[in-house]
């Protein structure tokens, strides 16, 4: 494994205690230059996890608490009149940033999530026939809670489509609780670790992820994956090539991350119910059978046989 990402893995578990699989998983995303969604109860590490990832690299962070009176300007900022020239001038908004932390994206009004849109996909603003360039690396982390509905606005399929990952933190064990509790008595947060690398490292470990090698079969592999989506009866939306994409691209940051050069099976079966369930509609009878679509997709992925070679 990479000594920089070895360096970022043990810095964020200064904080995040037990969760190595999640914070692999995120730093995957990041290196794939992608864009994710974390879904869990209240009180899991969602904000601290993300705040520890922007501090251990150095970025831009910025937070915003979406509600819904929260204004797309806030996230994509405005134009306003200059007192002196009487020009138009830009006001920055939130997205203009590193690291995004997009807390309780569920609870922004739909004008304000199709602000996001053109920012994760194309890493720009569009204001009043400008159009600003993001700083890079960028990435948008977005958290909501699944169980407290009341309030809240359906993120929209298109805007799922968007996030290359969608991953839950889960509680932790008695043993790991035990040692949260103990951090936290000594003021062990996100606030207390500093910088390991830089946003020029990121750039540079996101280049080298893109050069690992992904034979043709294990394309093939994901692509099947991506196509019995589209055919099983227990899906009514199947996944979109964008979906393949972005399986095929998080294997190889994947790869990268665990000291590979090349891309296996095993890497397109661990990241496919993190990369695709979030892209599928359930049908009735994929419903009535399975209580997610984590569940269904899985159920889906033991469809496809995985190349022997």
């Amino acid at each position: 494994m990479n000594e920089k990402i070895v360096s970022l893995i043990n810095n964020i578990e200064k904080v995040i205690v037990g969760k190595r699989d999640v914070i692999i998983r995120v730093i995957t995303a990041m290196l794939s230059g992608g864009h994710v969604l974390i879904e869990d109860v209240p009180g899991v590490g969602k904000t601290q996890l993300v705040s520890a990832l922007a501090k251990s690299v150095g970025g831009k962070y910025n937070r915003i608490q979406l509600t819904p009176d929260i204004m797309p300007s806030d996230i994509v900022g405005f134009s306003m009149i200059d007192r002196d020239t009487h020009e138009l001038i830009y006001k920055e908004g939130a997205a203009m940033c590193n690291f995004l932390l997009a807390d309780e994206i569920n609870r922004a009004s739909p004008k304000s999530q199709s602000a996001l849109l053109e920012v994760m996909e194309e890493h720009q603003i569009s204001i009043d026939g400008r159009t600003m360039k993001l700083p890079e690396p960028f990435m948008t982390l977005a958290t909501q809670n699944p169980v407290e509905t009341y309030g809240t606005y359906h993120l929209p399929e298109a805007q799922m489509d968007r996030f290359i990952m969608k991953i839950s933190i889960g509680y932790p064990s008695a043993e790991q609780e035990l040692e949260i509790v103990s951090h936290s008595e000594k003021g062990m947060t996100s606030a207390a670790i500093s910088a390991v690398m830089d946003v020029s490292d990121i750039t540079e470990l996101i280049r080298q992820a893109g050069e690992i090698y992904v034979a043709d079969t294990v394309r093939q592999y994901a692509v099947a994956i991506v196509n019995a989506t589209r055919n099983s009866p227990l899906i009514r939306l199947g996944v979109s090539p964008r979906g393949s994409i972005a399986l095929v691209k998080s294997a190889k940051s994947f790869a990268f991350v665990n000291g590979r050069d090349y891309v296996t099976p095993d890497d397109i079966r661990t990241l496919a119910s993190d990369c695709l369930a979030h892209r599928i509609i359930l049908s009735p009878k994929g419903r009535s059978e399975y209580a997610t679509s984590e569940q269904a997709m899985a159920a889906v992925l033991m469809t496809v046989p995985a190349p022997t070679k």
